[in-house]
């Protein structure tokens, strides 16, 4: 608890000073702390029910999965604090990055970034195109005793171009329909913002063969 004393309140800094946003700034930490104590899993609904029962915030379940899906939360100042905050990120002189996608199946119907997505690593009772978000991530590799473990820094929700030109309510934020972006896109994207943010360190970026080809290198 000491540590999340020192690592918590940096991440608050970055929200206004109105009423809203100290209660955005307060929800945010007690959220990341629901995530962290064992409190079943956590699912958003495990997360809701958390708060109330162990932090005493009362909330409708409808606001606070408002908050959750919020456009308005300052991600990417948000992800450069954790970025600095990670004490030693090198491994011999030089980061570590895992990049890779992954899907994450979902039951609602109107939830952002959801579309019927192959999967390849289907087992034999599970669906073969499930409803569900494709995510682009990119994580800091670090050898933590004696295991390899991984950090994530950043990530990148994937639609097909053909959900972005149907305008489907999945592809849209604030009424707005997201512009396209390949997954080699969106990976490249992220990978500089790391290599600009650590501009002194060396990046070397961890993929399989899907992803570590030609296009990438470009």
């Amino acid at each position: 608890m000491f540590i999340l004393r020192d690592l918590l309140p940096p991440l608050q800094t970055h929200f206004s000073k109105t009423a809203l946003g100290k209660e955005r700034s307060a929800l945010f930490v007690y959220t990341l702390l629901s995530v962290i104590v064992p409190f079943t899993s956590s699912m958003t609904s495990n997360l809701w029910r958390c708060l109330e029962s162990l932090f005493g915030i009362e909330m409708k379940q409808k606001r606070f999965y408002t908050f959750m899906s919020s456009t308005l939360l300052p991600w990417q100042r948000l992800w450069q604090s954790v970025w600095r905050l990670i004490p030693s990120p090198e491994t011999d002189g030089r980061l570590l990055i895992a990049l890779d996608d992954f899907i994450n199946p979902k039951v609602g119907r109107q939830i952002f970034g959801c579309e019927t997505i192959f999967d390849h690593a289907a087992k034999a009772n599970q669906s073969r195109y499930p409803w569900a978000q494709n995510i682009v991530s990119v994580g800091l590799l670090k050898h933590i005793k004696g295991r390899w473990g991984c950090l994530f820094l950043d990530y990148r929700f994937y639609l097909p171009k053909k959900t972005i030109q149907a305008q489907k309510e999945t592809a849209t934020i604030r009424g707005k329909v997201l512009p396209f972006q390949t997954k080699l896109e969106q990976s490249s994207e992220m990978l500089i913002g790391i290599a600009d943010h650590f501009s002194t360190v060396p990046l070397l970026a961890v993929t399989d063969s899907w992803f570590g080809n030609k296009s990438l290198w470009k």
